[in-house]
């Protein structure tokens, strides 16, 4: 599968990521059948900003619910403030009740 390829499905799957709730790049990873690409997901999100689509990418955290990919906004508080604006509290660059918040595409999706 083409690199442009996967960055269009990992950024089909980020759209359908409600507000209020989170996703993690290994998440989407594994839901693509891509269970060793997480890193690549996140390479999708940080190429999410040159696309013409409307992609959360804010909504895309690590597995303990970090803001890993935050350096990859046009400012560092950008993210949280996106992710606050829909109701996530953020305490040191960390989720707080990341399960509450958490969107698991292989449950949510069944049907992707």
């Amino acid at each position: 599968m083409a690199k442009t390829e996967f960055f269009k499905r990992v950024w089909d799957v980020v759209q359908c990521i409600p507000k209020g709730r989170v996703s993690s790049y290994g998440a989407i990873a594994r839901f693509l059948g891509a269970a060793r690409s997480a890193r690549m997901v996140g390479y999708a999100m940080n190429a999410s900003h040159q696309s013409s689509q409307n992609i959360p990418a804010h909504r895309v955290v690590n597995r303990l619910g970090i803001l890993s990919g935050k350096r990859h906004f046009s400012e560092p508080s950008e993210m949280q403030s996106k992710l606050e604006a829909e109701g996530i509290v953020i305490i040191e660059d960390q989720i707080q009740n990341f399960k509450k918040h958490f969107w698991d595409p292989s449950i949510e999706l069944q049907s992707f």
